[in-house]
């Protein structure tokens, strides 16, 4: 893969958190990195997993998952090109908190976590990065929590769409409807009565 495409996505990401970070921390990054390619449905990693690498989505969508008691497949989260992915290591668990699959062919960059937090924690301006990112996760929990507490499901799903256009059309519908808390059924019947009202013609009254 073009390593100007994947230091552009290195890049994306810096910006969305720390605009005057500067290109050493990403080619520093880079340096400590591999790439990896998983086919559509490979299993990443497995909740259990010991978490010595993390990665970020260069190209492709991939999920994580668990199985609750009942043998169901939840989907916990949704990454697609720019996001941080085989993470919880990144947050100081020892193992991996959920199952990650790609859910299309995907090409993720591999970091080792105790080289890249020791790069992280070689920089007042580097950590300052890191303190966003992290708490940018903490204010998407915020409003994922919130929206199973005040929203329905209908509104759940149009944040996703207004926040994620770029996924929405790209994640199976059997997990999209388990990220938002519903059936497959519903989520259908959800974008089957928005397809109508959106097909219906306007009526001006003169």
């Amino acid at each position: 893969m073009d390593m100007t495409y994947i230091i552009e996505q290195l890049t994306a990401l810096a910006n969305r958190y720390a605009p005057d970070l500067d290109e050493e921390f990403i080619i520093k990054a880079v340096g400590i990195s591999s790439l990896k390619t998983y086919a559509k449905g490979e299993l990443m990693a497995r909740a259990g997993d010991k978490t010595s690498a993390a990665g970020l989505v260069i190209s492709g969508v991939v999920r994580s998952y668990y199985i609750d008691r009942d043998g169901n497949d939840i989907t916990q989260f949704i990454a697609g090109p720019g996001s941080l992915c085989l993470d919880s290591g990144m947050f100081g668990f020892d193992e991996m908190t959920a199952t990650w699959e790609s859910v299309s062919e995907s090409t993720i960059m591999i970091f080792d976590v105790a080289k890249i937090k020791d790069l992280i924690f070689s920089d007042a301006g580097y950590m300052k990065f890191w303190t966003d990112m992290l708490e940018s996760g903490m204010r998407y929990k915020i409003y994922r929590e919130n929206g199973f507490l005040v929203e329905n499901a209908t509104e759940r799903y149009l944040h996703f769409k207004k926040n994620y256009p770029a996924l929405v059309g790209l994640v199976p519908l059997k997990h999209l409807a388990t990220y938002l808390g519903i059936t497959p059924e519903s989520l259908s019947r959800i974008r089957r009565t928005l397809k109508e009202q959106d097909d219906r013609p306007d009526i001006t009254i003169c």
